[in-house]
């Protein structure tokens, strides 16, 4: 079917803003949104500039903003966005970030606040004659964040960092902080706190739910916040308690 991609376009060098360029292809409706930019970029328009990878929605460097919904373009089909012969469809890069071309956004900020959790496993305690044993029901604890691809489609869809502050540290960071934060080999909570316990951090959070409900990997990303930040509280109960019987 014939189909029209209606793509953001913006080369920093030439363009005083973004603005918007039509492509009219030939696709199937079983075809992905990512085939439809390779095409473009292949036989129609060499300087789209767009990322991508895997293909199979592992990497998530294709998220993007498809119809006004971030979603992956490998993952997202024609068919189901109800696309028909003679139809658009809109195509904008991720928000938050800054804009470097085309569809790519500068992705440092991003990552910055995933550093900064400290998203690795932290435990100076001698493991056992093997490793370090976890039961199925420890495993079971931090299934849900261990499956977050980095794709930046929380980043982007969180009304806090759209709307009301930008320097919220952002769903992803605390999901991967709380990876670990749940993890029953990692003492590494004491050290993730400077990040996490502040007002730009875990706590800017509202419970909005745009995170989950964008997520390519239905990760339920708002639980594992609100998870963390209990913990949180009861760390400074203990603390506050300790102090208290001093």
């Amino acid at each position: 079917m014939l189909i029209t991609f209606q793509i953001q376009r913006y080369d920093p060098e030439k363009d005083a803003s973004p603005h918007f360029e039509d492509y009219e292809i030939e696709l199937e409706p079983e075809s992905r949104v990512l085939d439809g930019l390779v095409r473009i970029k292949t036989y129609v328009d060499g300087s789209l500039a767009f990322r991508k990878s895997c293909a199979h929605g592992i990497c998530g460097s294709d998220a993007m903003l498809i119809d006004g919904e971030e979603r992956l373009a490998c993952k997202t089909l024609l068919r189901d966005l109800g696309a028909k012969p003679g139809g658009r469809i809109r195509i904008e890069p991720l928000k938050g970030l800054p804009l470097q071309r085309d569809l790519m956004v500068d992705q440092e900020k991003f990552f910055d606040a995933y550093r900064s959790v400290k998203p690795y496993l932290i435990n100076d305690e001698p493991p056992g004659p093997k490793e370090r044993i976890q039961s199925p029901a420890e495993r079971e604890a931090i299934d849900e964040p261990t499956k977050c691809i980095l794709c930046g489609s929380c980043y982007s869809a969180c009304p806090v960092i759209r709307e009301k502050n930008p320097e919220f540290l952002g769903p992803a960071a605390v999901l991967n902080a709380s990876r670990f934060v749940f993890d029953s080999r990692d003492r590494g909570l004491p050290e993730r706190l400077p990040a996490l316990d502040r007002p730009d951090g875990i706590w800017a959070c509202e419970s909005k739910f745009r995170c989950t409900q964008v997520c390519p990997r239905g990760i339920k990303v708002t639980k594992s916040i609100n998870l963390t930040k209990a913990r949180i509280e009861t760390l400074r109960s203990i603390k506050k308690k300790a102090m208290g019987d001093l």
